[in-house]
Order: C-alpha cells, then structure tokens, then sequence
C-alpha cells in the first residue's frame, strides 16, 4: 500500500522508448501491459501476499475494461500504477486501475481477477486470508460489507410454532441460487 493514499496500492513504472508507436505516443497494447504489471505486482509480489502465501495457484484475468483517457509520451519520470478493489465475488475481486503521471490519469481499467485452482484450471473460492488482504485496498465504506467480522455466528432463538400436520399438506423446500452475476 502507498503511504500517500492508504488502501491504495501503487507500482512505479517506467515508460520505455520501446513502448511508443509511430504515431509518438504509448501505444495502447502496452498500456493494457502497465495494468497486468500493477495487478501482478499487488497479487504476487506485495509483502503480505508473499509472506501468507496468498493465491497460491495464481489468478487469471477474466476480464478488462479500458478507457483510453489521454495520449501518453515517453519520458523519464515513471508512471503510477494505482490499484483499488472495487468489489469481491466469491472467487474473483474486481480491481480499478488508474495510469497516472502527475496529476493526470491517461488510462482506467476494471479487471476481474479470479483466483484460480492449480489441479483443475477452474476458478476456487477466495481464501479468509485472502479476502482480508484484498479487503485492505477496498474504499471503507465497501470494505464493511465485503468482509463480514470473523465472530462466530449466533443462531437466534427458535419459535415454537403449532402446526397440525393434517391441516397444511407438506411441500419440499425449494432452495434459491443466487445468479452469477
């Protein structure tokens, strides 16, 4: 996490001359390389996410969504990859990436990034540790609800209810899924 903006996980990345197109300026498939730098970074190399052994198997990318707000030239001075989750699924978290230098943004992405099962190839629930360090880049707000307190659960207290089987017919339950949506 960046010091100047908790919750927020920075990459420094140079630009390199060999990023630029003829038109002179970055081209957009290398920007979209700049991304999966800042989201490799934060998944694989974070100190916490090395230290617990987090995602273990790795992740994929499920998905990206770019905007292209400015052209960006090459110079010295490095860009910032800025990194927030915006949302945890059950095996995936949904990163914004911001790629700034200065006070401008030239690129916002949303990825989805979905932690992934060695042995099978398909996607796995998202660990409690997980969950956790991810939860850290979250926005407060967000971060209350995506990951509940660890107390143990309480069961409420039961209502005795007086039903004569002969009156009410018996139903099986029928169990709802929520779509993935």
């Amino acid at each position: 996490m960046s010091a100047l903006r908790p919750g927020v996980h920075v990459l420094s990345c140079p630009t390199r001359w060999s990023d630029v197109d003829e038109n002179g300026h970055i081209n957009n498939a290398r920007l979209v390389g700049y991304v999966q730098e800042g989201i490799y970074d934060l998944f694989c190399h974070h100190t916490t996410a090395v230290r617990e052994s987090l995602f273990p198997s790795g992740f994929i990318i499920a998905r990206h969504e770019i905007d292209f707000l400015e052209q960006l030239h090459h110079r010295p001075e490095p860009l910032s990859v800025r990194l927030t989750v915006e949302r945890l699924g059950r095996s995936s978290a949904h990163v914004v990436v911001n790629v700034c230098r200065d006070l401008l943004t030239f690129m916002r992405a949303r990825t989805v990034v979905v932690a992934r099962d060695r042995e099978s190839g398909r996607s796995r629930k998202l660990s409690s540790n997980e969950r956790r360090f991810l939860a850290a880049f979250m926005p407060d707000a967000v971060r209350a609800v995506a990951v509940p307190p660890t107390a143990p659960p309480t069961t409420p207290p039961q209502r005795a209810v007086a039903r004569s089987s002969a009156s009410l017919p018996h139903r099986p339950r029928r169990r709802c899924r929520a779509s993935a949506a």
